[in-house]
C-alpha cells in the first residue's frame, strides 16, 4: 500500500481494506470493515537534505512552526491552515546521564524526555493535531478514554480551542497528578466502574451514538502528531539513526506512530537506515509481548495489573498497526516486572531526570535486553520517557517510604530532632539506607565504580 496520497489533499485510508475517506471525515473507524484508519499525505515538494534544512530553519521562526510537532507539518497535517491549536509542544530534550547508562549496562544511552511537554506527557504531540482536526471539522465536543495522561492532554487542548471535553477514566485507577489535571482544565470527567478497556468501549459507543469526536490513539490524526517524537529524535541526532528506539508499550499508539514515522523518513530520504524498535510492556499488562513470543500468531487479551498505570491496558487498540512496526523495523517486544520498572525509575530519578513509572519501562527494558544479549553494550540507544515525575507522586512515595522490605534504591526521608548534632549524624552516614551510603561514602565517582562496591547497610546506626 502506498504511503502517499493521490492528488493534492491528505486522505484517510483503511489499513485493512484500503477504503479511502476525505481527511475531514470524522469516522473513528472504517465504515466498510471496521478497521483502523491511517492518514496519508501528498508527497512534499522537497526531499532529503533540502527537507531537513527546511525543518531546521523553523526552529527559530517565532511562529507556530517552532512547535516540535508543527515544524514537520508537511508530514503531520499540511492542510491545517489557521486552525492549529498549539501550546506549543515538542522540542523535548535528548538527555545523557552516565548513571542511567551504567545501570542499564550500555555506553551510549540517550533519554528522550517527553515529560517536558506542556501537560507533562507525550500525549500533547498527538493531541495538538487531534484537537486541530476537531476544530477543522467543527466537532461539537471531543472525548477520550484514558488511564490519565490522555485525559489531561485532551482537557488542556480542548480548553484552549474552546471545545467541550468529556473524559472516561477507570474509577480508582488513575494517578492523582493526572486526574487533577483533567479537573483543573475543565473537562467533564466520568469515573467509570471498570478498567481502561471498558472505558474505551464506552467512549466508542458514545462517539458513534452521540456524534462526539473520539480522540483516543485509534484516531489517525493523533498518530500523526506522535510520529514527531521519532522525527525530532532523529533530527537531534543529525538524522543519523541510532541502533535502537526503545519505548513503553500500552495501547500501542506510539509503537504504531514510530513505525509510520520511520517508514516515511526513509521514503523521503531523511534517513538512510531504520533503527530497530523495542516495545516494552509490564509483565502484568503484556498481551503484545505474549503475542510476539508466538510470532504474532495469536492476539491475547489480559486483565491488566501493573503499578505503571499509563500502560495498564489488556487489549491494545493499535495492536495490528504495532505489529507492522515491529516487522518493518526487525524489532522486538518484551516485558519487565513492576520491581524492574520501579528500580529503573529510581535510577532515572536519582540522576536528576525523573519520570513516571510507565516511562521507566523503557529503561528497564534496555537493561533486560542488554542482559539477554539482544542489545549490544556498544549500540546507540534512545529510550523514550513518556511522562513527568509528578504524574504519579503516589507511586514514588510508596516506593521510598512504604514498601517493606525497602526496595534496593529506596530513599526514605529521615526524621530528626531540631539540632545541629542530628544533622551532623545524618551527614556522617548514620540512619542512611545502603544505596545512599554508597553515594555518601564513595562520593559515587562513577556508576560503574559504585555498582562494583559491596552492598552497605546500617544496623543500630553502625556501618555493616
Amino acid at each position: 500500500m502506498t504511503s502517499v496520497a493521490i492528488g493534492s489533499e491528505s486522505q484517510q485510508r483503511c489499513a485493512s481494506c484500503g477504503s479511502v475517506y476525505a481527511d475531514t471525515d470524522p469516522s473513528a473507524k472504517c465504515n466498510s470493515c471496521g478497521g483502523l484508519l491511517e492518514v496519508v499525505h501528498p508527497a512534499p515538494a522537497l526531499r532529503g537534505a533540502e527537507l531537513r534544512a527546511v525543518f531546521a530553519s523553523r526552529r527559530a521562526g517565532g511562529s507556530v512552526n517552532t512547535s516540535g510537532v508543527w515544524r514537520y507539518h508537511e508530514l503531520v497535517l499540511p492542510n491545517a491552515g489557521d486552525t492549529i491549536v498549539s501550546h506549543p509542544e515538542g522540542n523535548t530534550p535528548l538527555l545523557s546521564r552516565d548513571r542511567v547508562s551504567a545501570w542499564a549496562g550500555i555506553a551510549n544511552l540517550l533519554l528522550k524526555h517527553e515529560g517536558h511537554n506542556p501537560t507533562g506527557s507525550f500525549k500533547d504531540r498527538g493531541m495538538t493535531v487531534g484537537v486541530t482536526q476537531a476544530r477543522r471539522i467543527g466537532a461539537r465536543a471531543v472525548a477520550c478514554a484514558s488511564t490519565g495522561n490522555t485525559s489531561a492532554s485532551l482537557a488542556a487542548y480542548a480548553a484552549q480551542a474552546g471545545i467541550p471535553a468529556l473524559v472516561f477514566v477507570p474509577a480508582g485507577q488513575v494517578a492523582l497528578g493526572k486526574l487533577t489535571q483533567s479537573l483543573a482544565y475543565g473537562a467533564r470527567t466520568l469515573l467509570v466502574k471498570g478498567d481502561f478497556d471498558v472505558c474505551l468501549s464506552l467512549v466508542q459507543q458514545a462517539s458513534d451514538r452521540l456524534g462526539i469526536y473520539l480522540l483516543n490513539s485509534i484516531n489517525p490524526f493523533r498518530i500523526e502528531g506522535q510520529k514527531t517524537i521519532a522525527l525530532e529524535a532523529l533530527e537531534q541526532l543529525g538524522w543519523d539513526a541510532p541502533d535502537w528506539l526503545v519505548l513503553p508499550a500500552g495501547n500501542l499508539g506510539n509503537t504504531a506512530a514510530f513505525g509510520k514515522a520511520l517508514r516515511e523518513a526513509l521514503d523521503l530520504g531523511l534517513i538512510t537506515r531504520v533503527p530497530r524498535i523495542a516495545a516494552i510492556q509490564a509483565d502484568g499488562a503484556s498481551p503484545f509481548a505474549q503475542s510476539f513470543r508466538d510470532g504474532f500468531a495469536t492476539r491475547p487479551k489480559v486483565k491488566a495489573d501493573t503499578v505503571a498505570t499509563a500502560i495498564k491496558i489488556g487489549d491494545p487498540a493499535s495492536f495490528d498497526r504495532a505489529v507492522q512496526t515491529i516487522r518493518f523495523t526487525n524489532g522486538v517486544v518484551t516485558s519487565v516486572s513492576d520491581t524492574e520498572i520501579l528500580d529503573a525509575k529510581a535510577v532515572v530519578d536519582a540522576a536528576g531526570v525523573g519520570c513516571e513509572p510507565a516511562s521507566a519501562a523503557s529503561v528497564a527494558g534496555v537493561k533486560r535486553l542488554v542482559t539477554e544479549g539482544t542489545i549490544r553494550a556498544t549500540d546507540r540507544v534512545v529510550a523514550v520517557l513518556t511522562g513527568h515525575l509528578l504524574k504519579d507522586p503516589g507511586a514514588l512515595l510508596r516506593y521510598h517510604q512504604e514498601l517493606s522490605p525497602p526496595p534496593q534504591f529506596a530513599n526514605p526521608p529521615i526524621e530528626i530532632e531540631a539540632s545541629i548534632e542530628a544533622v551532623e549524624r545524618v551527614l556522617s552516614g548514620q540512619n542512611l539506607t545502603g544505596y545512599w551510603l554508597l553515594v555518601l561514602v564513595t562520593g559515587y565517582p562513577s556508576p560503574r565504580d559504585a555498582m562494583s562496591l559491596p552492598r552497605v547497610s546500617v544496623t543500630n546506626n553502625q556501618f555493616q
